[in-house]
């Protein structure tokens, strides 16, 4: 079972990740903002993560870089899920080392064929 950590700043939106995602099989495992994302990820191993770009303390793209000089994070796909659609932040996003980037609100049969494709499976 594949194990996702899910990054955002609002509840219901965290729900329903959890909800679409449990029960496609996959283990979720929830953080409120990036530091607590970023704390997660050192303490688990995730086969993905999940992040929103606009949360109090480190935002999405502050957490993909400090995961990316994580030695366990250098290959693990990580992928925007944020409101957010303009090409000057996804720039930023792939520079700082996003695999990919899908703009709320979130179809979630394309959610899952995305981490699909991502993931392999």
């Amino acid at each position: 079972m594949k194990t996702i950590l899910t990054v955002d700043d609002s509840p219901s939106i965290r729900q329903m990740l959890a909800f679409v995602l449990s029960s496609n099989g996959y283990k979720v495992i929830e953080a409120s903002d990036g530091e607590e994302g970023l704390a997660l990820a050192k303490a688990h191993q995730v086969d993905l993560v999940l992040t929103d770009q606009n949360m109090p303390r480190i935002d999405g793209l502050g957490l993909i870089r400090a995961l990316r000089a994580l030695p366990g994070y250098r290959s693990i796909p990580i992928m925007m899920l944020t409101t957010e659609s303009s090409q000057a932040l996804k720039q930023q996003g792939r520079e700082a080392g996003a695999t990919g980037w899908m703009v709320k609100p979130f179809d979630p049969e394309k959610l899952l064929e995305m981490l699909r494709r991502v993931l392999g499976e």
